[in-house]
Formats: structure tokens, C-alpha cells, sequence
């Protein structure tokens, strides 16, 4: 957070992620209103959908007509983007008649942000107006069944961070929001979920969509074997290293969500041998599998669009 001496409209230059544990308290009030504030001084639409590009998939945004770009770098006190393949921008626009704003570059624990300050942007985006949030990620297979260019629909997560007292909602509760405590049983909206994978069959991709649960893990290593192994013990398909404090966030403004991971990897368990997981094989299966996927999220924005009464379309 800026010095209470300096003005908070000041654009933070050469930002360095603070480096915070979970429980601190939650973003300041203040500094939301400051950004909203901001996006709302420069932003001519009002989004209905939210979109979270994970690891090289910003060019999702690419889809969006009337753009109105705002590079986070210009936005006062918002975070910023550290990672390759995260162009830091937030892209409004619309889709098939559809508005839409994408963020083109998330921000991850492993960066030095708590993990409020990673789900600050949904905030942001509710506050501006949307009601669906669709994220993505990148994440490596732990289910045998899995090959690399899947799309896995996420149906439920595992907070591993969370499981050690460190979570998004740590602190007091702005109940702008929501309440002090959040169910998340359906955080994965279940009809999102039939959506899209009707979306899949359509464009004869259902043999490449599957469903799972995610595990988040705060990285920034990858997986040991004997962790990959722990984790599938466990239940889960998939992991990496974002996306969950986002749909916490999500659940608690009450948005309807859906999660997409692309497999851009295998897991090795104990005993197996092969190419240890790199970030350079992350962003060489995302750029072999990216037009299927920027069609694939289109279509289903547009089915969304399809489900939702046309006077809300028109607010």
C-alpha cells in the first residue's frame, strides 16, 4: 500500500510485489475505490463478463472488437504482472455483442503477492459490473487419463495454501462483497460447466474436454514425485499455481464461474522417468493449442450470452 503522505491517485512506478504473508489485512477499502474509480473515469462500456488469460493465453482478448486497453502499469496502485507470457493489460471490448473484459496477466503468490492482492482485480471487475468469470490456466496432468493438450472443465479445487491458514478472504470483511463466510460447494457453476462442455461436443472437441479438480499450490517450483503422487492420492487431476484465489474472491462476490485449464504437461510419478516440467514446454503447448482454445472460449461467451435475458445485455 502507497505512503499515506502521497497521493493515491499516483501511478506506482517500478513496483516491486510486496513481500507479505496471508494474514495480513485484507486490500484496503480505499485503495479499490481508488482504482474503480480510475477505470471508471476512462472505460465507456460496462462488462457483463470477466476473462482471466492464464500462461500465454492473452490473446484471447484478440476476439474482442471496440477495444479499450488500460495497461496495468497506468492503473494507481494495481499490481503488476512479472511473469512471461502475462502482457499486463486490461482489454475491454465486446464479443458477439457480449462485453467483456479481459485481464491479460494474473498475479501469483510465488511473485511476492499475498494472496488477497492476487484476487484484487475480481474485486475490481464486480465493481465495475460483471456477473460470469471465466478463468484459465496452465496446469500439469496428475490423472493418468489426461494428455497434454486437454481441456480439463474444473469442477472443485484443493487449496493447499489455504490448508495452512493462508487465504483470500483472511481479514476484515468488506461486505460490499459478501458475508464473513462463503460456501464454495457450487464456486464452479455447475450449469457453466453443462455449457461448456455442450460447447466442446459442438465443435467436436469433446474428446479433448475433460473434468477435475485443480490444485492450487502456491510454486514457484514444480511438483516433486512424491508430491504429483500425494496430490492424485487426494483426488486431484490437475495443478498449478493460480486461478483459486481468484474464484474464492468470485464465490464471495457472488459471481457465477467457470474454470478452464489447458494440461500443458505430465506429472512424473515416483519411478518414472522423463523431461522435468519447464515453463518453456507451458508456453510450447498453449501456442500448439491456442486457436482451439480462443475458439472455444469464444463460443462458449457467446453461449453464456444466449442464457442471459436480452435486457441485461442492453444495461
Amino acid at each position: 500500500m502507497m505512503n499515506d503522505t502521497k497521493d493515491p491517485r499516483t501511478p506506482l512506478s517500478n513496483v516491486q510485489p510486496p513481500n507479505q504473508s496471508g494474514n495480513d489485512n485484507a486490500v484496503p477499502k480505499e485503495r479499490i475505490d481508488v482504482i474503480n474509480e480510475f477505470l471508471r473515469e476512462r472505460v465507456t462500456t460496462k462488462p457483463l463478463v470477466g476473462v482471466v488469460c492464464g500462461s500465454g493465453l492473452g490473446g484471447l482478448s484478440k476476439c474482442l472488437s471496440n477495444q479499450e486497453v488500460i495497461k496495468y502499469e497506468d492503473i494507481p496502485q494495481f499490481p503488476r504482472s512479472t511473469v512471461e507470457g502475462h502482457a499486463g493489460e486490461l482489454v475491454f471490448g465486446d464479443l458477439d455483442g457480449i462485453r467483456v473484459v479481459c485481464m491479460r496477466g494474473r498475479f501469483h503468490c510465488y511473485e511476492g503477492y499475498a494472496m488477497r492482492e492476487t484476487a484484487l482485480p475480481i474485486r475490481v471487475m464486480y465493481l465495475l459490473g460483471i456477473k460470469y468469470l471465466l478463468v484459465t490456466n496452465a496446469a500439469g496432468g496428475l490423472n493418468p487419463d489426461f494428455n497434454v493438450g486437454d481441456l480439463m472443465i474444473m469442477n472443485d479445487h484443493l487449496n493447499m495454501p489455504g490448508l495452512s491458514g493462508q487465504h483470500p478472504l483472511i481479514g476484515p470483511n468488506d461486505s460490499r462483497f459478501g458475508g464473513r463466510f462463503t460456501p464454495l460447494t457450487n464456486c464452479y457453476d455447475e450449469k457453466l460447466q453443462d455449457l461448456a462442455y455442450s460447447v466442446a461436443e459442438k465443435m467436436g472437441l469433446a474428446h479433448k474436454v475433460r473434468r477435475g479438480v485443480y490444485c492450487f499450490v502456491s510454486g514457484p517450483t514444480y511438483e516433486t514425485p512424491t508430491e504429483a503422487r500425494y496430490l492424485r492420492l487426494v483426488g486431484c487431476d490437475a495443478v498449478g499455481m493460480s486461478t483459486v484465489p481468484e474464484v474464492i474472491v468470485a464465490a464471495h462476490c457472488g459471481l457465477k464461474t467457470i474454470g478452464l485449464s489447458v494440461i500443458t504437461n505430465k506429472a512424473l510419478f515416483p519411478g518414472e522417468k522423463g523431461s522435468p516440467a519447464c515453463h518453456d514446454e507451458v508456453i510450447e503447448t498453449i501456442e500448439a493449442t491456442q486457436k482451439d482454445i480462443e475458439t472455444f472460449v469464444r463460443e462458449l461467451i457467446a453461449a453464456i450470452g444466449n442464457t442471459i435475458d436480452p435486457c441485461t445485455l442492453m444495461l
